[in-house]
């Protein structure tokens, strides 16, 4: 059986991002690198979450993308100047997604994906691999693996957990992962969101446009801010103190300190606002659902301050969950070699391997060593640094850095 060299689950941004890096530093690598992902093709869910959710633009400025070259993607805008916008020069859907297909077409990755979704990982220390079992019950072996698959399992908040699924219509109780605005109607439809992050706020303005009126319900206020985290922590201001922090808990004190829930950016929540002074939206905050029944084709919901609450559909923006119980694929890893975990998140190395096998993590489950900013598109770039440089010389061990 051939062995592939390296294997990366996930064909998202930051599974991207880890393969132009590591291209730029071993130019010759193209064959011995294989990405895994169901769709066969490059960025396939980020592409369908954003055009689900109608988001115009992302969050993230635009040196922020999978290009080893943080200038790249103002190069490719040059000639489409209108796709970004302000502040920051924030790209637009269509650019991102085009300037990502340059990246794949010019790099020739266009066949790196292998269109098989990775079921099982178990590794074999007589032979030092992997072993990957697919959709289609193979098995891949490969001497490295990177886990670069998404952010997690969908968060549900407990009153939903009890309610029985064929209780209700399927669509009219989904979280916001599962919630495609292009294949809704909702005129004259009225809809309860849940929560008060970004998700929300898309969702929301989405419902909106096609005629519903729309009840959005935060058990805290609703408040903007630019970016998920504070801009000091893409560089030494902030993660200087960070990775000198000797204590993991404290790590992931700050880091949840950082990111603080869900937050809405300032032209989406002003967008909010228009919206609740004509009537179309209530903005319920400090709110918190207790139980919610469907009767009579309607939900019924009930919150902590005896407000009662109906509507036609709820959608639950609660996040997602990011630990590795959320991640099936460590979980016979984590029984093999078990590492300390802190409230869910791995302490990895500092080149984000998994103890002492060549088994690396991006995205939130490295946010011990990445910081707040771990998930996201700069994150990517962050870990794909540290990666880079152990895949590059894989003789090179790096110890815990902290205790």
């Amino acid at each position: 059986m051939k062995v592939l060299d390296i294997a990366v689950i996930g064909a998202g941004p930051h599974a991207l991002t880890l393969v132009l890096h590591l291209l730029q530093k071993r130019r010759g690598w193209h064959d011995r690198i294989r990405a895994f992902d169901p769709s066969g093709t490059w960025l396939h869910q980020w592409q369908h979450q954003f055009a689900a959710l109608q988001i115009p633009h992302l969050r993230s400025p635009i040196v922020h993308h999978p290009c080893p070259n943080p200038f790249a993607l103002r190069q490719f805008a040059e000639l489409r100047p209108e796709e970004l916008h302000a502040p920051y020069d924030l790209p637009g859907t269509q650019l991102f997604n085009d300037f990502c297909d340059h990246l794949v077409q010019t790099s020739q990755l266009q066949d790196q994906v292998v269109p098989e979704a990775i079921r099982g990982l178990e590794y074999d220390r007589l032979r030092r691999r992997f072993h990957l079992q697919t959709s289609q019950r193979e098995t891949v072996s490969a001497k490295r693996v990177v886990l670069a698959c998404g952010g997690g399992t969908a968060a549900w908040p407990h009153w939903a957990k009890g309610i029985q699924q064929s209780s209700y219509p399927p669509d009219r109780l989904q979280h916001s992962s599962q919630v495609d605005l292009r294949e809704t109607k909702l005129s004259g439809q009225h809809v309860l969101i849940v929560g008060s992050g970004l998700t929300s706020g898309h969702l929301a303005i989405g419902a909106l446009r096609q005629g519903a009126t729309v009840t959005m319900l935060a058990r805290r206020s609703f408040y903007a801010k630019l970016f998920d985290a504070d801009p000091g922590w893409l560089g030494p201001k902030l993660l200087r103190g960070f990775n000198a922090e000797p204590c993991w808990q404290t790590r992931w004190h700050q880091v949840t300190t950082a990111r603080n829930g869900g937050s809405l950016t300032p032209t989406v929540l002003r967008h909010l606002r228009r919206y609740a002074k004509t009537g179309q939206l209530q903005l319920q905050e400090n709110c918190i659902v207790q139980s919610a029944r469907w009767q009579e084709n309607h939900w019924n919901i009930s919150c902590h301050n005896e407000k009662v609450i109906q509507s036609d559909y709820i959608w639950a923006a609660t996040g997602s969950n990011i630990n590795i119980s959320s991640q099936p694929l460590l979980k016979s890893i984590a029984e093999q070699l078990p590492i300390q975990t802190i409230n869910g998140l791995p302490v990895l190395t500092q080149n984000l391997r998994w103890g002492d096998i060549e088994l690396y993590i991006m995205g939130g489950l490295a946010a011990l060593q990445i910081g707040p900013t771990a998930r996201n598109l700069s994150g990517a770039r962050m870990a794909s640094d540290r990666i880079v440089d152990a895949l590059a010389k894989p003789r090179r061990y790096q110890p815990l850095i902290a205790a």
